[in-house]
This record gives structure tokens, C-alpha cells and sequence, in this order.
């Protein structure tokens, strides 16, 4: 008996099902590598990261140029410069230093992970078509109807364009649960990051021809 294909159900744009989709089984039937999905995640994550932070040591900050007060006699600790760690205003012990928190991963293994996160998103039944509203201008409740009618009002979605126009952007970004990101864009971690992912059948079609490329 042959495996049953990954399916997705799909919703017209006034939020009413219309049946079920077959996805593609290089996308959605892939080998789920934990260890690769973490990698990518955690290289996306620090690359995003500035590496700027830093502070001043005891040779950096301003002062220390003489003894505070003699050695001996004034009844206190000994000191011998105003710049030491246990001063006020004094420098940092082990500051930190910038760095770059960058790390390469090489595009075969940033598909895989893609393809192992969106089989996992499918295996949860994470996973719906749905074609937005045309909108002349932008409309936030359109957007917010279509997706309490839907059943994804408390769950952090993803949908996915392939190429999202200015006002279905402008109508999803008040959305607190929503975000928006386009198939050549799409990344790991904003897999892993949400509930459920929503494709458009453009989106799906356009993210198939990136594997398939």
C-alpha cells in the first residue's frame, strides 16, 4: 500500500473551505533533521545579532593615574588606582568585547532544513491554502475577519506570498498574530516560530520551484 500524500485544506478568500490540496511531497515529505533545523535557526538568529556590545576595562576607562591615598595609616583597605573593578566608576573586570556572531551554513543544508521544518509544520496539521481578498486599498478587518472565520485567531500565523502587493501588506502588519513573508524569502526559523503556515497557491508554487531549482 502506497503512502498517503500530505495534504492541506483550502480556503477561498471569504474564508469558506473549498476542499483539500495534495503539496508536494519534496517539500512536505522530507526528512525531518532536528540537529539541521536547530543549526539553521540558531545561524539565522546570529546573524541577525549587531556584535557591538562592549565596555571598559581598567586600562580604558579615564583616571588611575596615582595612589588614592598612602599604603599605610589612613585606617582603610590599601588602593592602589580609582580605575579598579571594585571601584565606582571604575572598569569592567571581563567586559565584553564586539565580536560577529556570524555563522555560515551552506545553501544545501539551508534547504534541507526548510524542507524538514515544512514537513513538520505538515505532520501537525499546520499547514492551509488560502488566497487573500482583493483589496484597492489596504483593510485590517477584512484581514482579521477572513482569519477569525477561519479558526486562526489565537494561533501565531505565518502566510506566505509569492510576491505580497502593498495593500494586503499593509492590511496584515497591525495584526499582532500575523506575519508576512514571501516563498524566496522564507527562512527556517520563521517556520519553527509560528502555529500554523498559510500559503497562497502562488506562494506554494513559486516555494516549490525553489526546491525544485
Amino acid at each position: 500500500m502506497g503512502k498517503t500524500m500530505a495534504k492541506a485544506k483550502r480556503y477561498g478568500s471569504d474564508g469558506n473551505e473549498l476542499g483539500s490540496v495534495d503539496l508536494p511531497k519534496e517539500l512536505f515529505e522530507a526528512p525531518v533533521n532536528e540537529h539541521l533545523i536547530w543549526e539553521a535557526v540558531k545561524s539565522y538568529l546570529g546573524n541577525q545579532r549587531q556584535g557591538t556590545a562592549a565596555a571598559k576595562n581598567r586600562a580604558k576607562v579615564s583616571g588611575g593615574g596615582r595612589k588614592p591615598w598612602k599604603q599605610k595609616g589612613t585606617g582603610r583597605a590599601r588602593a592602589g588606582s580609582n580605575t579598579s573593578p571594585l571601584w565606582p566608576g571604575g572598569g569592567v573586570a571581563f567586559p565584553p568585547r564586539p565580536r560577529d556572531y556570524t555563522t555560515r551554513l551552506n545553501a544545501k543544508a539551508k534547504m534541507k532544513a526548510l524542507c524538514g521544518a515544512l514537513t513538520a509544520r505538515a505532520k501537525d496539521g499546520g499547514v492551509i491554502i488560502v488566497n487573500p481578498p482583493s483589496l484597492d486599498q489596504p483593510k485590517t478587518k477584512t484581514m482579521a475577519e477572513l482569519i477569525q472565520k477561519i479558526g486562526l485567531t489565537d494561533k501565531k500565523v505565518l502566510w506566505v506570498f509569492d510576491r505580497i502587493d502593498s495593500a494586503a501588506l499593509k492590511s496584515t502588519r497591525n495584526l499582532a498574530r500575523l506575519s508576512t513573508a514571501e516563498s524566496r524569502t522564507l527562512h527556517t526559523y520563521a517556520l519553527m516560530n509560528c502555529d500554523c503556515l498559510v500559503l497562497t497557491e502562488g506562494g506554494l508554487k513559486s516555494l516549490a520551484e525553489r526546491v525544485n531549482a
